[in-house]
C-alpha cells in the first residue's frame, strides 16, 4: 500500500521540562497519552505514513513509557522520529540506543540558552556530543539532527559558541554562512547533521490577517494527534483549533475523509485558505512560491 503522508506527528505527552520562549505555552490540559491509546493511534497511523513523529507540543522523554511506544512503533513496523531539548538523555539513553524502531532524533540546542542563560552551555553541548559518539557507535544508522532555528537578527551571536564547541569537540570546521532559504542542513559526519530555521510566529486569532489566499502541507504530507486523540491538521494547531475528530471515538480514515479535512485538503492545493485559523498563520507565507505556481 502507498503511504499518503511522509510523516504523523503524535503527541505522547503536551508536557515539557522546560518553557522556551519559540515554543508557546500549552493552554490545553496536560496530558500523557497511556500505552494502549499510543497503540491505538499508531494502529491507525501506520499504514498510512513513512514515519511518526514523537512530537507536537510536550518533551517526549519526560513519559514514563517511552520504552513501550517504541516496541510498539517496532510491532507495526514504523520509524520513529523524536525531537527532544536533550536535557534527559543522559536518564533516556540506554532507551534510546536499544530502540530498533527510531530512525531519528532531533535535538533542539537553542532551548537551552533561551531558559538557562547564566548556566554554562558547554556542561550541556559536552554531554549532547558524547552521547552523539555513543549513538553513532551503537546505533550508525541513527540520523541525528542538532536544531538551531533561531535565525534572526542575534543568530550569529548565539550560536558562535554553539560552533566553536562543535569544532573543538569534532575536530571539524563549520562554514558560518547559513542561508535558510537555500539549504537548512550541514553535515557534521556520518549522518549528524547542523539543522538551521528561522524563527516563527505559531498561528493565533490574535495574530494579523493574513488573506484568503495561501497553501500549507497541513493533511497533504502531515497531520498530527494530540495526547488525548484529537486529530488535527498540521503540526502547528497546539490548542486544536481546527479539530478534526478523536480517533479514540471515530476511525482515523473516516475523519481524514470528513467534509471539513477534504475541505481544507482541496482548498490548499487551489491555493485558498478555507479555516480562520489558517488566515492568522504567518507560517503560511514560507509557501508563497508554492501559490503562485498554483494561481497562475
Amino acid at each position: 500500500m502507498e503511504k499518503t503522508f511522509d510523516r504523523i506527528h503524535i503527541e505522547i505527552t503536551n508536557i515539557c521540562n522546560v518553557q522556551c520562549s519559540f515554543c508557546p505555552e500549552v493552554v490545553r490540559p496536560k496530558n500523557n497519552m497511556n500505552i494502549h491509546q499510543f497503540e491505538e493511534c499508531v494502529k491507525q497511523a501506520a499504514p498510512l505514513t513513512k514515519q511518526i513523529c514523537l512530537h507536537l507540543m510536550g518533551e517526549p522523554l519526560v513519559h514514563k513509557d517511552l520504552e513501550a511506544f517504541f516496541q510498539i512503533a517496532e510491532k507495526y513496523d514504523i520509524p520513529v522520529n523524536l525531537t527532544t531539548n536533550g536535557l534527559l538523555l543522559k536518564q533516556k539513553e540506554e532507551i534510546l540506543f536499544q530502540a530498533k524502531s527510531l530512525r531519528q532524533i532531533n535535538i533542539s540546542i537553542q532551548s537551552f540558552h533561551d531558559n538557562f542563560p547564566e548556566k554554562s552551555l558547554e556542561d550541556y553541548l559536552q554531554y549532547i556530543c558524547q552521547f552523539i559518539i555513543q549513538l553513532s557507535l551503537r546505533r550508525p544508522e541513527v540520523y541525528l539532527n542538532l536544531r538551531l532555528w533561531n535565525q534572526g537578527a542575534d543568530a550569529e551571536i548565539e550560536n558562535e559558541a554553539v560552533f566553536k564547541f562543535l569544532e573543538d569537540f569534532f575536530k571539524i570546521t563549520i562554514n558560518r554562512k547559513v542561508e535558510v532559504a537555500l539549504t537548512k542542513s550541514k553535515k557534521l559526519f556520518d549522518k549528524v547533521y547542523l539543522h538551521f530555521d528561522s524563527r516563527f510566529d505559531w498561528p493565533s486569532f490574535d495574530l494579523p490577517y493574513q488573506g484568503d489566499k495561501g497553501t500549507c502541507q497541513g493533511l497533504r504530507n502531515h497531520f498530527g494527534i494530540l495526547s488525548d486523540g484529537t486529530v488535527v491538521p498540521c503540526c502547528l494547531d497546539k490548542e486544536a483549533n481546527i479539530n478534526l475528530g478523536n480517533l479514540f471515538e471515530t476511525p482515523l480514515n473516516t475523519i481524514l475523509a470528513s467534509e471539513r479535512a477534504v475541505k481544507m485538503k482541496e482548498g490548499f492545493e487551489r491555493g485558498e485558505l478555507c479555516e480562520k485559523l489558517c488566515q492568522h498563520c504567518p507560517y503560511i507565507r514560507r509557501f508563497d512560491k508554492k501559490l503562485k505556481g498554483l494561481t497562475k
